[in-house]
């Protein structure tokens, strides 16, 4: 199947009022272009991987990470093995200097292994480098976090939170699916992941429709982007994201965030307690159950306690601290 992906939109000079109020409420993927052209990070980054390396090593100050190490048959492409019950890399401990040498010193190879480290907080294992490379695009304070490796691919997948993601070194390429697209993509276990979140069992770059025969109707919905130093990309949360990174060394820098009170939970807890309380009840159960569902948690008539006075609303008032610790023990207690 070859594959051909809408171009992602692409803007520039995006201020934090501009994606507070036109980016965020589309929940549309968006491109900024030269968001951190002044870093000096995504400056060492364009003068290439030994310039890379050196800046970074400069705020390491010997903090432990772990990579992900695979062998060179799996061609950068991190997955499952064994029919699903293992996977195909190892994780090792090391330090980020050390790493970095060896990425390096891959570079040379016609078929390198493949080496990944992601999501470390930059402010722990890499302090001061957070403060040298900073924006001022969020309303709220959140910790960067890291991520670097050679060329590999990370599974299409989805964030549980909003994420602007800056491509320091290197060039990425980006491949998105909207959330309605969940179902064609044949989204492996729950409960036993790469690195936390379920990823979709596709092969993006060859994939097998006659075993994913809807993935063709996904693929009509696909939009992709390819990044160098300096820019960077906005997920919503729930959008499923494929990413690439095409060179022998490649550093991205990114940013969770959550629009929600502190003391809110996550749809995914609500997910897998669906799946013990619900999907197994006959069909006009779960028909009702959905009606239910659609009056309380999606407000597909309005506010389902409109004509309620606020004194009585109880557990469909706004949510505070004192309301949701309510919630928290109601569940304690019914969870035994």
């Amino acid at each position: 199947m070859s594959q051909s992906f809408s171009p992602l939109e692409e803007r520039s000079n995006v201020t934090r009022e501009i994606l507070r109020a036109e980016i965020v409420p589309a929940y549309r993927p968006v491109v900024f272009r030269g968001f951190a052209a002044d870093w000096p990070a995504a400056r060492a980054g364009l003068e290439g991987a030994d310039a890379t390396a050196a800046y970074i090593k400069r705020f390491d100050k010997g903090a432990p990470v772990e990579a992900f190490v695979g062998p060179p048959e799996i061609g950068g492409r991190f997955f499952y093995s064994d029919a699903e019950r293992a996977v195909n890399f190892e994780r090792r401990p090391g330090g980020i200097s050390a790493i970095l040498d060896d990425i390096l010193a891959l570079g040379a190879e016609a078929r390198p292994p493949s080496v990944y480290v992601g999501s470390a907080l930059a402010p722990q294992v890499l302090p001061g480098f957070a403060e040298a490379n900073s924006h001022d695009m969020l309303a709220v304070p959140v910790e960067p976090r890291i991520w670097f490796g050679n060329a590999v691919r990370v599974q299409t997948h989805y964030d549980m939170a909003d994420n602007i993601a800056v491509v320091v070194a290197g060039r990425r390429r980006f491949t998105l699916f909207p959330p309605e697209q969940t179902t064609n993509l044949y989204v492996g276990p729950l409960d036993f992941t790469l690195a936390g979140q379920p990823i979709s069992m596709v092969q993006l770059e060859s994939p097998d429709l006659d075993r994913y025969p809807r993935f063709a109707e996904a693929a009509k919905h696909g939009l992709t982007a390819e990044l160098g130093p300096g820019d960077a990309i906005y997920i919503p949360t729930a959008w499923w994201h494929h990413v690439q990174s095409l060179d022998s060394l490649n550093v991205l820098v990114n940013y969770w965030w959550r629009d929600l009170p502190p003391e809110a939970g996550t749809p995914f807890d609500v997910l897998v307690h669906g799946l013990l309380a619900v999907r197994h009840l006959p069909k006009p159960q779960r028909d009702a159950w959905r009606a239910i569902f659609d009056h309380y948690l999606f407000e597909t008539n309005g506010d389902p306690a409109a004509h309620l006075p606020d004194e009585r609303k109880g557990v469909l008032g706004p949510l505070t601290p004192r309301l949701a610790q309510n919630i928290r023990g109601f569940l304690k207690r019914a969870f035994g």
